[in-house]
Formats: C-alpha cells, sequence, structure tokens
C-alpha cells in the first residue's frame, strides 16, 4: 500500500500519521509500544487504544532527564541514603520539569508532577498527545490503566480456625516468631512497617496501639497515613480521606499479620513491637500505576495530609519495610520499567520491599506480574499448615530482560489465615500470597529490631532470612533436590533461625568451663574469650570484658593496660566484629580472693564508648 492510499484509508487523521511515519521509516512495532518516529517517543499501546475508544485518556510523559542515585551506594545510614534520593530526584523533577509544566498551564491542561520517576501525568486527546510528541524533552508515554491488583482466592469463611482459641496464630508460630519474643524478648520494636494495599481500619483492636500515629490518648495522622485515591465514584472510604480508613478489608488483614496483637486473646501479627504507617493504593481493590506511584513516594518521603510531595516530604519518617501483597500485570497496561524503577530506587533508599507473588499456580513461570518479578523486590510464595505449597501459589522461573531467575525468593503460611478485618473482628478462611508476604515483613521487622546495626542493609537481611529459611524440596519446574527452587524459594521463613544465625556470639569461658564453677584454693584461673560474628562480619562494634569480684570492685579489660579498676565501663577494643578464637584475658593466675565473681564479655553493634549490653555472655565463678 502506497504512503498516499494509507493516509486516504485512515479514518482517525493522528493514528494514521503514527502508521504512516512508522511504516515510511522501516520502524518495527513492538513491546506494547508504537514509535512516533524513526529515534524517537514510544507510545504504549493502552494510551492509543483508550484515545482511540474514549477520545481522552489519563497518561504519563516520562521525562528524558532522570536523577542519578548511584551515590547512595557509599552513604553508611538509611536515613541520610533516603535524604540524598529523596533530595537529588526531587530536584531534578523541579528543575526539568519548568518548561513542560509551563507548556502545559498555557493549554489549560491539569497535570500530577512525579519525582520518584521524573514523569507528568495528564488527561488529554490526540491533539494533546500529537504536540506532546514533538518536545524535545519527553522519553517515552506511558498509560496509567485501572487494573485488578487483589488477585488472591476468595476468603471462605467457612473454615475453622487453625490455631485453638487463645493461642497465638498458626502462621505466626510456624515462622517461630512467638520463640523469638520469648527467648530473645524482641519483638519488632523500633521499626516502621508501612503498608500499601486497601488502607487500614486503624483503631482496630488489634492495631491501633501499633500505629504511629496513635500515642494513647489521640491521634496525628500527618506522616502516618495517605490515601492515594482522589476520583472513586461511591468508595465507602470516598476520596483522599484525611484518617486511616479500608474500603476492602485486605489492607487490614494484612497488617494485621505483619503488627496485629490485641494485647488479649488475639495474637494475629508477627512483631507486634514494630509500629505501622499505611498508604491506600487500590479503589476496593482496583489501582492505578499512579497510585502505586504516589504511594511509594509517600514512603520514601511522608508529608503531611494536604501536603506536597515535592515540598514537604521527611525522608526520616520513611520506614523500614513495605509490604506489597498487591500486583499490576503489564498485559493491562501497567510499565514494568517505571515500576521496576521505583522498587530499584525504594530499595536503594534501604527501604525493603516485601512482595506477594502471585496467585497463578500451580503451572512453571507464572511469576510474571510486577513488582513480584523484579530482582528488586522480595517475593513470598505461600503454604498451608502442613508446609505444602499453596497449589494457587505462583511459580518460576522468570525470563526478564534477558535474565532467567529464580522466583519466590522465600516462602510464607498464606493458606487459612485469621487476620483482622474492618469493624474490630476478625476472620479466617483468608488464602493467598497477599496472606504470606506479611509473615515475612513481620519476620523482618523481627530481625532488624534484633540486630539494629544492619537496619537498611537489604541485600544482607535478604540472604539471612533467605539462608536460614526451613528449606523444603520442589522438583515440578525443573528444580534439582536442595534450594533455592522455583516453588518455595529458599524455603519457610524462620525468624528464630534467622536470629540465632545472624546475632553475634560472645562466649566466655573459666578454665575451659562455661560455669558455675568452683575454685578450689591455690587453684590457676585461665580466663579466655571467642566470639561468633554471625552475619555482622565487619560491622563497627564495641568489645566489653569485665569482673565482678568480692568486695565490690569492677575490673575491666583493656588491650592497652590490661585489666584497670574502674566504676566507668571502659572497652577492651573498638573495632570491626570478626571471628575471634579464644583469647586468654588471664593467664593461670592464683591467690585470688575468696568469694563470688561474675566475669562477663559483651559487644555491642555501635562504636559510642557505651556499654549497651546488646549481646553477651557470663559465667559465675567462685573461688574456694
Amino acid at each position: 500500500m502506497s504512503a498516499v492510499n494509507i493516509l486516504r484509508w485512515c479514518g482517525k487523521p493522528f493514528f494514521c500519521i503514527l502508521l504512516f511515519i512508522a511504516l515510511t521509516a522501516g520502524i518495527a512495532l513492538h513491546s506494547g509500544y508504537t514509535l512516533a518516529y524513526e529515534g524517537s517517543i514510544p507510545v504504549a499501546q493502552r494510551v492509543l487504544d483508550d484515545l482511540a475508544v474514549r477520545g481522552t485518556t489519563e497518561f504519563f510523559i516520562i521525562l528524558k532527564e532522570q536523577g542519578d542515585i548511584n551515590g547512595a551506594k557509599t552513604i553508611p545510614t538509611k536515613e541520610e541514603k533516603g535524604r540524598f534520593i529523596y533530595d537529588t530526584l526531587r530536584n531534578v523533577a523541579i528543575e526539568s520539569q519548568v518548561g513542560l509544566l509551563q507548556w502545559l498551564r498555557s493549554r489549560g491542561v491539569l497535570y500530577k508532577r512525579f519525582w520518584i520517576v521524573n514523569q507528568v501525568m495528564v488527561r488529554g486527546d490526540e491533539g494533546l498527545l500529537s504536540e506532546v510528541l514533538i518536545r524535545d524533552d519527553v522519553a517515552r508515554i506511558d498509560a496509567n490503566p485501572a487494573v485488578r491488583g487483589i488477585t488472591d482466592p476468595e476468603p471462605d469463611p467457612t473454615k475453622p480456625r487453625v490455631s485453638t482459641p487463645g493461642a497465638v496464630e498458626w502462621g505466626v508460630q510456624r515462622v517461630n516468631a512467638d520463640e523469638v519474643w520469648n527467648i530473645y524478648g524482641v519483638n519488632g520494636a523500633g521499626i516502621v512497617v508501612a503498608g500499601q494495599d486497601t488502607g487500614v481500619d486503624w483503631d482496630h483492636p488489634a492495631l491501633i496501639d501499633h500505629y504511629r500515629g496513635w500515642n494513647g490518648v489521640s491521634a496525628d495522622h500527618d506522616y502516618n497515613w495517605h490515601d492515594s485515591i482522589h476520583n472513586s465514584i461511591g468508595n465507602p472510604c470516598g476520596n483522599n480521606s484525611p484518617v486511616p480508613c479500608d474500603d476492602d478489608n485486605h489492607g487490614t488483614h494484612t497488617m494485621g499479620t505483619v503488627v496485629g496483637d490485641d494485647g488479649g486473646t488475639n495474637k494475629i501479627g508477627v512483631a507486634p513491637g514494630a509500629e505501622w504507617i499505611a498508604c491506600r493504593n487500590m479503589d476496593e481493590g482496583v489501582g492505578t500505576p499512579a497510585t502505586y506511584a504516589e504511594c511509594f513516594e509517600w514512603f520514601m518521603a511522608p508529608y503531611p495530609t494536604g501536603g506536597d510531595s515535592l515540598v514537604d516530604g521527611d525522608p526520616s519518617k520513611a520506614p523500614h519495610i513495605i509490604n506489597n501483597s498487591w500486583s499490576c500485570p503489564p498485559s493491562e497496561g501497567c510499565n514494568q520499567d517505571t515500576l521496576e524503577s521505583i522498587v530499584a530506587t525504594t530499595r536503594s533508599a534501604g527501604i525493603m520491599v516485601v512482595v506477594s507473588n502471585g496467585n497463578a499456580g500451580p503451572w512453571c513461570s507464572t511469576t510474571k506480574d510486577p513488582p513480584a518479578l523484579y530482582q528488586q523486590s522480595f517475593s513470598v510464595g505461600a503454604t498451608d499448615s502442613s508446609d505444602s505449597l499453596a497449589s494457587f501459589s505462583s511459580r518460576g522461573p522468570v525470563t526478564y530482560k534477558g535474565d532467567t531467575y529464580i522466583k519466590p525468593n522465600i516462602s510464607a503460611p498464606g493458606v487459612n489465615i485469621r487476620s483482622s478485618v474492618r469493624g474490630g473482628g476478625y476472620r479466617s478462611g483468608w488464602s493467598g500470597t497477599s496472606m504470606a508476604a506479611p509473615h515475612v515483613a513481620g519476620v523482618a521487622a523481627l530481625l532488624w529490631s534484633a540486630i539494629p546495626g544492619i537496619i537498611g542493609d537489604i541485600n544482607l537481611a535478604e540472604v539471612i532470612l533467605e539462608l536460614t529459611a526451613f528449606p523444603k524440596n520442589y522438583v515440578s519446574c525443573g528444580d534439582p533436590l536442595g534450594v533455592p527452587n522455583n516453588g518455595y524459594g529458599y524455603g519457610i521463613v524462620d525468624a528464630l533461625n534467622a536470629i540465632q544465625s545472624a546475632i553475634p556470639r560472645p562466649d566466655i569461658k573459666v578454665n575451659g568451663s562455661d560455669g558455675p564453677i568452683s575454685v578450689p584454693p591455690g587453684t590457676p584461673v585461665t580466663v579466655t574469650v571467642s566470639l561468633n560474628p554471625g552475619a555482622l562480619t565487619g560491622y563497627p562494634a564495641d568489645w566489653w570484658v569485665a569482673a565482678f569480684i568480692p568486695d565490690g570492685t569492677i575490673f575491666w579489660y583493656t588491650l592497652d593496660s590490661g585489666w584497670v579498676a574502674s566504676s566507668t565501663p571502659l572497652r577492651a577494643y573498638d573495632g570491626a566484629l570478626f571471628n575471634l578464637p579464644p583469647y586468654t584475658v588471664l593467664d593461670g593466675v592464683t591467690g585470688l580472693p575468696a568469694g563470688p565473681y561474675l566475669l562477663g564479655f559483651a559487644v555491642d553493634d555501635s562504636v559510642n564508648g557505651i556499654l549497651e549490653l546488646k549481646w553477651f555472655d557470663t559465667v559465675d565463678m567462685t573461688v574456694e
């Protein structure tokens, strides 16, 4: 067909021009995009389809200039990383969007700005799009489809509760969270977990005391809650809700599994000492790329109700972990590249992105939707109370951008889960990888609560959780025996094993004994210390060795001066943790005064000269 005949044949001039230019330039139309002209601006096919049907549609204008956040890799702390990334990306957005925004305003076009990816969302027709396509600051055009973000099986309220009434919920027990509470006294304190979901029933009895915006008397929702739903119709929460609200139950249920505990018989959460914040990203289970991006921006740098993400964000209030029990299918128009960039940026800020792996099983290679398919996401499969992989749980492998890799990363309970629902109640019978992911988010909170020195070290946290998971074989997707595999990943997450394996383990002995030990008169006394640094090899720390003698004096061992009497703690050493074989700090001493002694060896994952007794070992000795 000749170029002239093409133009005569086309019914829609704009689409005709796109086709004409593509054909005459010899450009292939592929990957869901149409190229407007050679070397030029890709337009998402979903945008063209929606314009053809509706005449107008929402679309993203992705700008060419994007911020460079590689410098965050060398920044030591999570808060500093977050500040650097926020300042870098918002400054790029503010400066580079000026010309586009002036141009849009001159045409009376409303817009919404983003900085986590440098993009502007507009609603327009063919004419607006055709003008955008000739701008030299634009990289591509993406769609903003409304997609069903929740794909879990329908809850079955007829299923009986697995745990006995009053007991810790079976999923919490299965990941050994209750063992961590009881043995180590670690419950997630000091960690903030965010929920990106359908909202949260914030004053639910199992959730209110764990909400960061609640002080026990009054609520302050600024920086603790955000609603990205702005134009719903008939939603029970309305639009721009100034207080946390759940329009679906899903968000309340998932958050309950992370932190829920009513202080009585409903121990539904893995990390009840952690705090939660939340962003509603779905309108009764239906989200858009814009609502997802808005929530990620708010988590990266929370701002008050009614605030401006480009001006009012505060990275110091960002959560440590985000639970994401939703998906955004490319088959429905979601752009994989944009969401991948958002997840990677969030991770670069030291925020762990935990994601449900999807519910398209039992077939292989069904982990196919963002954000689960990304290597930057910590994706979670679902198991039942017999440790069997749920039939619905999506399997790997994933082939994406030329790489093939295993998914999920790990698994957790996700069948017949009982948790909180709107109105102060609880329901069993909920199943899905949506229910599995919050178990892992809670375990991650326990890990960082136990070892604050590694907060923000995403790679280390994920490796610890993977290597300490309860291994489960799965050979149905071409995997050999062992882990990782494309069913369970590395296995079922195990909070107790993770913490036991990760924490430093100091050891002190008297004459080779862990004590208590009695030493006859004249017997030489030898004291040795040793250390297994666990996962913290190379992390800075204070080291302490002390001896409390019968007259009440405290002696401190220092590498420089040996044993020194002091009422103020003196460090033995300050420096990186390493594997210390038995080291003698008292060698064959005789003539010690009779009476009781207490000797101790401690390390803290900080270098501040303050004895914190983070990890320690003691031995009781009595000299006869």
